[in-house]
């Protein structure tokens, strides 16, 4: 099949994702062409496995210091220009779109009536899951955002639900022994001042936190580490515990290594507060909620380790329920998979 692939690039978990099922399906013979939106291009982009490829602006949200900025959201957006590129796309020879939930190739799926296919933790939120509060606007945007004619929903439960579970990478899969006092920080939405701040006080740990600098700087027990994805899946593997914002793939991965969770999700940001909740009532992790909280840090730092999440290899049962054209069976897919998951 020639496929059209959307990468939603505002977050790591949709270009690891994608990456993988771009691989497995270019395996199996098919012709990918992909189209990658949400933020200027960057160096991420430039791997083999997304050529060819269209950069587009497409839509994202801007934040600050842990909030979703609504104001300035709307400012940034360019719709005129958002919708020149899905019509003036040429799509007619497609077989098949398969969104990552990404906007443009979805409205392109559905202009030039081809099957399309969802894939991504925000297509479960069409399901009965955890919601948090009353929030008409957030829950119309995640139903609007990137629509797909099939959709495949991943979580860390299936809810009575044809939900998936999370889709490990395989650079993930490995365990190392753990540092106990090691704890990987990652809050990239946050102030870095006040997260240092805010951890500086607790000596008997080192946190390992990943933000925007050119090179690692260590100052007593806080240690600055440049974003790399080895350097990131190294700690992660070693440490004791995660804090991060209650995006998915990160608290899947840790997850599946049997790490300790404290999330502290995004304010305004229904699919992160939606996280937290789901969390909480599955008893895998704790949060923090609004403000940083040492209440809540020192009770998260003194809990017992949990047990590891043993998650199947859902993108290979991916690719091939797309390869195999059983696109209106999401159902045997999700009972297949769940089958397989192990202590969770």
């Amino acid at each position: 099949m020639k496929i059209l692939y959307g990468v939603q690039t505002t977050g790591n978990g949709h270009i690891v994702r994608s990456t993988e099922i771009i691989k497995g399906l270019r395996s199996l013979g098919h012709d990918i062409h992909v189209v990658l939106s949400g933020r200027p291009k960057k160096k991420t982009w430039s791997r083999d496995i997304f050529h060819p490829a269209a950069v587009r602006r497409g839509l994202t949200f801007i934040t600050e210091n842990g909030k979703v900025k609504y104001l300035r959201t709307a400012f940034q957006l360019d719709i005129l220009r958002f919708y020149r590129d899905i019509f003036s796309f040429k799509a007619n020879d497609f077989d098949l779109v398969v969104t990552d939930y990404e906007p443009i190739t979805a409205r392109i799926a559905m202009l030039r009536r081809i099957p399309s296919i969802g894939v991504g933790h925000l297509y479960a939120f069409l399901y009965k899951v955890p919601v948090a509060g009353f929030d008409p606007i957030g829950r119309a945007v995640l139903k609007c955002f990137a629509p797909a004619r099939y959709t495949l929903g991943l979580h860390w439960h299936h809810f009575g639900e044809p939900l998936l579970p999370p889709s490990i990478p395989k650079d993930i899969m490995k365990r190392e022994k753990t540092i106990q006092d090691k704890i990987l920080v990652y809050l990239p939405f946050e102030n870095l001042d006040e997260i240092e701040k805010f951890l500086h006080p607790y000596k008997n740990y080192h946190f390992y936190i990943y933000w925007k600098v050119e090179e690692p700087l260590d100052e007593g027990n806080l240690h600055l580490r440049p974003f790399s994805r080895t350097g990131f899946i190294k700690d992660l593997a070693d440490c004791s515990g995660v804090f991060g914002n209650a995006g998915f793939s990160l608290t899947s991965e840790a997850l599946h290594l049997g790490k300790r969770i404290l999330v502290k999700p995004l304010s305004g940001q229904i699919e992160q507060r939606s996280n937290a909740l789901a969390l909480e009532r599955l008893g895998l992790g704790n949060v923090m909620r609004r403000h940083f909280d040492h209440y809540v840090m020192e009770r998260w730092l003194k809990s017992p380790p949990l047990k590891s999440c043993e998650y199947p290899d859902v993108f290979e049962h991916i690719v091939r329920w797309i390869h195999e054209g059983r696109w209106e069976d999401v159902q045997t897919l999700s009972r297949e998979l769940w089958k397989k998951v192990k202590n969770c």
